[in-house]
């Protein structure tokens, strides 16, 4: 028993140092959020974060798409986006609009992120 509770706690510690915690400026929203967001106001800030290649299969309407993968996606986002207002992002499934989300939030920027992407996008709303 002594043995079952060591490899429990060890596991544990291990869990706890390899999650590490989102940002509190980082908010996971569901599709149905940022209809309702979409719907409700006519000039948001949607960046769609995939490359241009997947953005040409179908985007969000509303969305401008700045590549996270690109090696200027921080300059681009600061010129192209305003801090002082809530930057909505999504990618293929939620991977990279993550590490784009913590880019951004460390510019002071407070992120709403679509859960599960496009993919979820898509599947909502076909």
């Amino acid at each position: 028993m002594a043995k079952l509770i060591k490899v429990f706690s060890v596991v544990f510690v291990l869990l706890i140092i390899a999650c590490k915690e989102q940002s509190q400026n980082i908010v996971d929203i569901r599709v149905s959020d940022l209809q309702t967001v979409l719907s409700t106001h006519s000039e948001i800030q949607l960046v769609d974060v995939r490359t241009p290649e997947e953005c040409k299969r179908g985007m969000i309407n509303k969305a401008m798409n700045i590549d996270v993968t690109s090696d200027n996606f921080e300059e681009k986002a600061l010129k192209l986006l305003k801090v002082d207002t809530p930057v909505y992002l999504y990618c293929r499934s939620g991977g990279r609009s993550i590490i784009a989300a913590e880019m951004l939030t460390e510019k002071g920027f407070k992120v709403y992120n679509l859960e599960g992407g496009y993919l979820n996008w898509k599947k909502e709303n076909e």
